[in-house]
This record gives structure tokens, C-alpha cells and sequence, in this order.
């Protein structure tokens, strides 16, 4: 289960609906933070910067690849701290074992990467230490707003931001310049490259559309304005799926999916990726961090991408969203949390290290120094043909709309994206009885949590 982020809505409405998530994590085996796990009165500076002088092991769960090279430099400059780097698995699989290990009391890191619409969950029910005692909000001015925004629940933070997905569309230059076309620019433009996309070489679709991955679904109504989720007050969801935003994404992706202008596949799977070679797939709508992944995946398509902005809804300003980002947290039952914390702060915030994650790791940064570097926007992207793709990133970034939110159970309602609106895509049909299906089921679920639902069903 996940719990809502609730972006900058005041204090008091978080405590007091702060129970009622409780119940709904203990009921999903995620113990509250004792209370002798408090952070301690008063602390400094130089308390922190004594713990990292002092003899002390950390163990940090992560999946990002390659990063004992930018954890050495870590140690390079605090010889007195081991860091013990473990890959528990990514995502989902990480989460697994950290609710097992809190069952047993066995193997609990000291620090954890977690992603921003998993991080809720474990910050109100207590697992991850409010950082802010620690100095954490002094540094809310390094990073994108975007970012910021997804670590600070009300006030509290509850995780340095480590990376960000702002989106954008990755194409295929090869096969737009045989085919005669040029990106889109707007939804509409999409529709009508699609359309002379299947008429110049039916082999080809515009993009794909994955029935099961709700995280994408999510980013794109996000772009479209869409708010389907939310919380009223302490006892009370909003989930709507009928919102306007909402229905402007259904409307758009039922035309694409009758008209056979885009395929159903899943994502990441070895089919895919072989028509992502082969140039099946015209174009991919994705997070900034999709160029490095490329390169991995497929490195023999090398300088045939290209990177544009992603559609516009309206001819006015753009409206960007995230798709995908993840956050360093320091677990509340540590015995070396101000360790933690410096080495979550050095990790995400140093100059050095987020170069380091950058260029080592493929990271795409979220801190305000590095996205507004000139070595990062003139860096020259080689499977993108070169392009100083970070350019238009790092601007995608500050286009990002607020106001987003997560249910309470988030992991749950991804669960049931592909029996309901998935199946709408794979069938291509009318998505907004697969909404209708999921918006029952989903308000369903949370009266069974003991919420209030306040939209239609």
C-alpha cells in the first residue's frame, strides 16, 4: 500500500489524517516508528559531521548500477565510514524484503533508495526518519521544485531526492526522416503523424502502449491535467477518474488504440525491445533518464534517436510531468542515523557525487547545480546522434505541474490497472469503462480501508 502525497496542504489536515494511514499500513504489516526511535533534541552541525568521523558501518540498499564507484569517492573523504552497498532487488523486490525485514528485526538498512510514489507509504507509517531535524530543508534550494516536492510530505522530508523523470519523447530520426515527417509538437500533431505513419509503411507504429504499466498512464493524464486522486480530509479520498483531465487522456489514447495507431506491448520485455531496435516503434514517450537505458539495451541503434519535447495539450506555456525518480531515506530504527543522514546528503547533494551518479550510473540529476551546469547542458549524448539533449531536460524539469497525488494504497491500485484500463488498451476499447472498472474497484477498496470516497463511481 502507498500512502497519498499531499504536496504542500497544511500540517494540521496531514496529523489529523496521519491514523487513519497508520491503520491502513499496519493492516499491510508495516509497523509504526517506536517511539524511542525520536530523533534527538538539538541537532547540529557539527553533531553530523562527528558521526562521520567516527568509526561506523552503513548499510545502504540500492539498485542503481555501478554505484560503489561514486560510494568510494564517499569513502575516499570518510575513511571512518564503511558503507555496505546491497542490491535488494528494484522497486517491488526491494520493498518485499524491507517489509520482511522489519517483520523480523533482521537486516534492516541503515539507508534505502526509494521511489517517490512508494516513499509516503513508508514515511507516515513511520519506517524512514523525518530529515528535517537533521538540517534537511535547508537544502530544499538545491534541487528542481519537482523533486523537492515529491521528499517534502507536509512539511516533513522524508528522503534526499536522488534522481527525477522528467518526461519527454525519444524518436527515431532514421525513421522519420524516410517516412517524410516531423515530431509533433501537439497531441493533435501526434494523431496526424500517426495516421500518415501506418498509411507510408504499416509495418511501423507511432509508439507502443503498455496494458500493463498504470506508472506511464499516471504520467501522461498528469501532463493532460488530470487529478484523479486526492484527499478531502482526514477520512475522506477523492478518486476520480472522470475528471476532465482524465477524460482528455481516454479520449485521445480510445481514438489511437481503435484505429490501430499504436500497438499494446509490454514494456521492457525482450519483444519489445527487439522492435525498438528494428524500428517498429517510432518513437517512445518516456522519462529524461531513457537515453542511458537505450544505450544499454540496444547500443547497436547508437546515433539513429533523437529527443524532442513531449506533446502539448494547449497551444499555450507547456505543462510537463514525471514519470519515474527515487529518493535516499534514512530508516527510522538505525543506530547511526546522523551517519545516515550525511552520507544520504553527501550522496544526492555533493557536487562531486552527483557528477559521479550522473556520468557512472546514468543518473538523471535532480539537484539544481548540475541541471543548470554547463558541462551537463553542452554534454553531447552519443546514442542521440550527439545532441545536448540535457538542454531540453533540464528545461522539461522546470515544466512540471504540481498538485499531483498518490492513493493511500498505491501498489494495490497499480495491481488493478491491467484487469481494468489495461484490458481497455489491449482490446482497444472505450478507456473510460476501463476507468469506470478501476475507479469502482479502487473506491471499493478504500471504504474497505476505512476511508470516505468523495467522487463518482
Amino acid at each position: 500500500m502507498e500512502v497519498l502525497v499531499m504536496r504542500h496542504s497544511m500540517r494540521a489536515t496531514a496529523l489529523a489524517a496521519l491514523s487513519i494511514v497508520l491503520l491502513a499500513l499496519a493492516a499491510c504489516g508495516v509497523p509504526p516508528r517506536h517511539p524511542s526511535q525520536s530523533p534527538p533534541p538539538e541537532i547540529r552541525s557539527a553533531d553530523i559531521e562527528r558521526a562521520l568521523r567516527t568509526e561506523t558501518t552503513l548499510t545502504f540498499w540500492s539498485w542503481v548500477p555501478n554505484l560503489q564507484k561514486t560510494v568510494a569517492l564517499f569513502q575516499r573523504k570518510y575513511p571512518k565510514i564503511k558503507i555496505n552497498l546491497v542490491n535488494a532487488g528494484r522497486s517491488r523486490g526491494e520493498y518485499a524484503r524491507l517489509r520482511a525485514a522489519l517483520k523480523t528485526g533482521i537486516g534492516i538498512p541503515d539507508v534505502a533508495q526509494i521511489e517517490y510514489f512508494a516513499l509516503p507509504r513508508f514515511a507516515f507509517s513511520g519506517v524512514v526518519t523525518d530529515l528535517n531535524p537533521y538540517g534537511a530543508e535547508k537544502l530544499a534550494k538545491e534541487f528542481s521544485p519537482s523533486a523537492w516536492d515529491q521528499v517534502d510530505l507536509n512539511g516533513s522530508v522524508y528522503a534526499i531526492p536522488q534522481d527525477t523523470g522528467p518526461m519527454t519523447m525519444i524518436y527515431r530520426k532514421d525513421v522519420f526522416d524516410r517516412l517524410g515527417l516531423t515530431p509533433p509538437k501537439t497531441w493533435g500533431e501526434f494523431v496526424a503523424v500517426a495516421e500518415k505513419i501506418r498509411k507510408r509503411d504499416p509495418r511501423v507504429f507511432v509508439t507502443s502502449v503498455d496494458p500493463t504499466d498504470s506508472g506511464i498512464t499516471d504520467s501522461l493524464i498528469w501532463q493532460a491535467g488530470g487529478r484523479p486522486f486526492g484527499i478531502e480530509n482526514a477520512t475522506t479520498l477523492r478518486i476520480d477518474l472522470q475528471d476532465r483531465g482524465t477524460r482528455r487522456w481516454a479520449r485521445l489514447w480510445t481514438r489511437l488504440t481503435r484505429e490501430k495507431l499504436v500497438e499494446p506491448a509490454v514494456t521492457w520485455s525482450d519483444a519489445w525491445w527487439k522492435s525498438m531496435a528494428s524500428g517498429r516503434y517510432a518513437l517512445w514517450i518516456t522519462g529524461a533518464w531513457a537515453p542511458g537505458v537505450i544505450e544499454g539495451a540496444i547500443p547497436r541503434t547508437k546515433g539513429r534517436w533523437r529527443a524532442a519535447p513531449i506533446p502539448r495539450w494547449d497551444a499555450g506555456k507547456p505543462v510537463n510531468a514525471e514519470n519515474g525518480g527515487s529518493g535516499v531515506s534514512v530508516l527510522s530504527t538505525s543506530k547511526h542515523r546522523l551517519a545516515a543522514f550525511g552520507f544520504a546528503r553527501w550522496l544526492n547533494s555533493d557536487p562531486e557525487a552527483v557528477r559521479s551518479l550522473n556520468t557512472v550510473s546514468g543518473v538523471f540529476p535532480a539537484t539544481t547545480g548540475l541541471l543548470r551546469s554547463k558541462e551537463f547542458l553542452d554534454l553531447e549524448i552519443p546514442i542521440l546522434g550527439g545532441q545536448r539533449a540535457n538542454r531540453l531536460f533540464s528545461k522539461g524539469s522546470t515544466q512540471v505541474a504540481k498538485g499531483w497525488q498518490y492513493l493511500p494504497f498505491q501498489l494495490y491500485a497499480n495491481g488493478l490497472f491491467g484487469d481494468s484500463v489495461g484490458r481497455s488498451l489491449s482490446n482497444a476499447t472505450d478507456l473510460d469503462i476501463g476507468l469506470r472498472a478501476w475507479q469502482l474497484q479502487l473506491s471499493a477498496h478504500a471504504r474497505r480501508q476505512g476511508f470516505k470516497v468523495s467522487a463518482g463511481e
